[in-house]
């Protein structure tokens, strides 16, 4: 009885709404009839105010129109629509610039000078200015950087790009590869790969350096290919793997199988929860995931609620493999400027044959998406993640498999606020209902690059609005988001942290470009 009693005044107010004559001063209850009401007694926003406060960006009838067409079904679909035709005070009522400035003025806050060295100390000192992300990370991180790097590009700051180019070209030809950070404790690892595309953002046109650069980079690869002179029985050996066919990639590992240094008792904790294996593996797995920069995700556990379960070591990652092969074709476009030409022909080589095993072990048609690969099981992993759109970032994915990717995306991992991190809610950071800046960017352009711009610009288009409520909301630029509430990230093994560099890079590169697509305006107007 008390659901139609309040079905009935619901009934009710509407005809008397709809009574009242219209004219230019008509309260938004009246203009707005079913679309007000719906938005207000599902209490889109907590003050409801906030809604009768409201300007909309379109004529109100076309508005209505839309509404009654599309008759929004979910609390979230209601929230999409609200801020696709309103500017609501105190949300997304800012001007995009007011964001971009306070980026802007966040950077001095996160540049660091050069570092004297200091006995006992943990921190590898950097002879040039550099950023960190914020927060607890209060040193140089590898792929935070090239994140960071692209809205340093648009604003202004070229000479800290190439001040940290240099610092990680110093420590590659000091240590032989970038470490997961500008730590001690981090250098039995390095992270995703990105310093080939750091070099694509230098305006440095020195032949001398462009030298040193390219030998820096081969040594990285270096690096990263060095476990192929010890392959065991297994086929693998450090950060390479033998697959099935003869072909040579990668996956992640860390060169020191103990408890992280700075995550120690949780490593200690961890192992404790499966006594049926070494607790040295397990280390080694928790440190291999930390390399990957997804620590940690149900990509890499056999059971996605125990971290106790996590197996890193043991996937042969699409992620990692995409951008080795950015790197091996970075490198024979490098060595063919300087005239180099067999080591043009033996990069472009090993860049062909990883581009065909990408093809044959990572893609799989009957589920529409690139997976990571199990060397035990030798099949891809049941784990839907937004990693499977780095094949498109690293063009090397079909048209028709870039299609197929797009609509799983649409169908898994796009959220309110974005696009997810995977479909599983575990309680890990890099799960949802979290969403991360480098992976948007990664997206966004993966799928630009192969002609699905209209979902390139509608992620683009509500990662900004997530980022920009929450800035509103607490003044804040955070390291992570939950998408699907547009609201602070969570989980992991420490608290969401501000500042932060790399999403301030995204969001900077993201307001950029968008300012200049037409198709994204086009979009976001409704045409």
């Amino acid at each position: 009885m008390r659901i139609w009693r309040s079905v009935l005044g619901a009934a009710l107010v509407l005809v008397m709404l709809s009574a009242v004559p219209l004219d230019a001063q008509d309260a938004p209850a009246t203009i707005f009839g079913e679309l007000f009401q719906q938005v207000q007694t599902e209490r889109i926003f907590p003050d409801g105010k906030t809604f009768a406060d409201a300007v909309p960006q379109r004529d109100p009838a076309a508005i209505m129109a839309d509404y009654r067409r599309t008759r929004p079904a979910t609390r979230a679909a209601l929230h999409d629509f609200v801020f696709a035709h309103f500017i609501v005070p105190g949300v997304n009522d800012r001007e995009t610039d007011t964001l971009r400035r306070h980026i802007r003025n966040l950077w001095p806050m996160l540049v660091r000078e050069a570092d004297m060295p200091t006995p006992g100390g943990s921190l590898l000192p950097m002879t040039e200015r550099y950023v960190v992300p914020g927060g607890r990370f209060r040193e140089m991180y590898y792929w935070d950087s090239y994140f960071t790097m692209l809205g340093l590009a648009v604003d202004g700051q070229q000479q800290l790009i190439e001040s940290m180019l240099h610092n990680f070209t110093t420590i590659i030809e000091r240590f032989g590869h970038i470490p997961n950070g500008m730590r001690s404790y981090y250098l039995g690892r390095s992270q995703p790969p990105f310093f080939a595309l750091m070099l694509d953002l230098s305006h440095n046109d020195d032949p001398a350096l462009a030298k040193r650069r390219l030998a820096a980079l081969r040594q990285e690869h270096a690096y990263w290919m060095a476990g192929a002179s010890c392959l065991d029985a297994a086929g693998a050996c450090d950060r390479v793997v033998r697959m099935p066919n003869g072909t040579l990639l990668n996956r992640y590992w860390d060169d020191r199988p103990l408890p992280r240094d700075e995550s120690y008792a949780e490593d200690l904790a961890t192992a404790r929860e499966d006594p049926t294996r070494p607790a040295l593996v397990i280390y080694r797995h928790l440190r291999a995931g930390a390399e990957s920069g997804w620590d940690f995700s149900s990509r890499w556990l056999a059971d996605p609620r125990r971290l106790s379960t996590i197996r890193t070591t043991d996937i042969v990652p699409v992620d990692l493999n995409s951008l080795m092969l950015i790197m091996e074709e970075e490198i024979a476009q490098r060595c063919l400027a300087q005239n180099h030409q067999a080591c043009a022909a033996a990069y472009s080589k090993m860049a062909r044959e990883r581009r065909q095993a990408l093809q044959h072990y990572f893609w799989m048609p009957e589920e529409h998406r690139f997976a990571d690969w199990d060397r035990v099981s030798k099949a891809p992993t049941p784990r839907v993640s937004a990693a499977m759109l780095f094949p498109l970032f690293a063009g090397a994915a079909t048209q028709d498999q870039a299609a197929a990717v797009a609509q799983t995306v649409t169908r898994s991992l796009l959220a309110p606020g974005g696009l997810r991190t995977t479909p599983l809610h575990t309680g890990e950071q890099w799960d949802a209902p979290n969403g991360w800046a480098p992976l948007q960017w990664i997206a966004i352009v993966g799928l630009e690059r192969s002609g699905h711009k209209k979902l390139a610009c509608e992620i683009s288009r509500r990662w900004l609005e997530t980022v920009s409520e929450a800035y509103t909301a607490t003044g804040k630029i955070l390291e992570k988001y939950n998408v699907e509430e547009r609201t602070p990230g969570g989980g992991g093994e420490y608290p969401t942290q501000d500042g932060f560099g790399w999403t301030n890079g995204v969001t900077s590169a993201l307001l950029e470009r968008s300012a200049g697509n037409m198709l994204c305006e086009m979009q976001r107007d409704g045409r």
